[in-house]
């Protein structure tokens, strides 16, 4: 193909995530069922304030093409969050990755969950080899420039925050293993319930009020706990809730 003047961009002349493997290649999936819950639990809960439900994307396990000199080269994260993208609203437009060259926009926040075959790397504690990808650090830090790097480790229940300052991340103090993060208004922190039928510490996101962003299933419970009381109310006041007039059932 001859070069165009002015060149075509990337949009146009490098694959998009309908070209490239959406598929873990060479590799196993998930290591245990924590990797599947964990990721779920912070969907669940990414409520940020500064964004409406169509302004971001969260993924969980969908591959991360970075480089557009090296368009096969990607990362999956356990989780991740980008702001300002579109949310897709019909199944066939769902996305089979996430190509940095076709969206324009790099992950705010990237969480991965430390298991023994990957502790290494994911604390930037390996170099890169000579001739194949970089490293995930090296991806978040200086390619993709993710400004918040979230790593957990269950075995040992520690949460570690590395925020790019400059060129390099910083690791945070955690005070109480919470985070803030004043740009989405939300804070991550480690919850100790049940989520799934399983019991245990989890990453959770909670708002402004140190209050925990309900689950959908926390969600139902307290609206019908609210409906109970009101008909408790009704009921108090000598109104049958079960036989109100159709426009204040309305």
């Amino acid at each position: 193909m001859y070069q165009t003047d002015p060149p075509r961009p990337p949009q146009e002349t490098l694959p998009t995530m309908y070209d490239l493997p959406s598929e873990l290649v060479g590799e196993s999936g998930c290591s245990d069922e924590f990797h599947i819950f964990q990721p779920r639990l912070l969907s669940d809960t990414c409520q940020p304030a500064t964004h409406s439900t169509e302004d971001f994307l969260v993924a969980t396990d969908l591959n991360l093409y970075y480089d557009v000199r090296h368009p096969l080269w990607y990362k999956r994260p356990d989780w991740y969050i980008v702001l300002g993208v579109p949310r897709t609203s019909q199944q066939q437009d769902l996305r089979l990755s996430y190509v940095i060259w076709q969206e324009g926009v790099a992950p705010f926040l990237v969480v991965e969950l430390l298991s023994p075959g990957t502790e290494e790397e994911d604390l930037g504690k390996t170099l890169r080899e000579v001739n194949k990808p970089p490293t995930k650090w090296q991806v978040y830090e200086q390619i993709l420039r993710v400004p918040f790097y979230v790593v957990y480790d269950r075995s040992t229940n520690r949460l570690r925050v590395f925020r790019l300052e400059g060129a390099r991340y910083q690791e945070l103090l955690l005070p109480k293993q919470r985070l803030w993060i004043e740009e989405i208004e939300l804070g991550l922190g480690i919850w100790r319930g049940t989520y799934e039928g399983v019991t245990g510490l989890w990453l959770r996101w909670f708002d402004e009020n140190n209050q925990w962003i309900p689950i959908p299933a926390e969600q139902a419970i307290a609206e019908r706990q609210r409906a109970e009381r009101l008909a408790e109310y009704l009921r108090s006041q000598g109104i049958d809730p079960d036989n109100l007039p159709p426009d204040v059932r309305k």
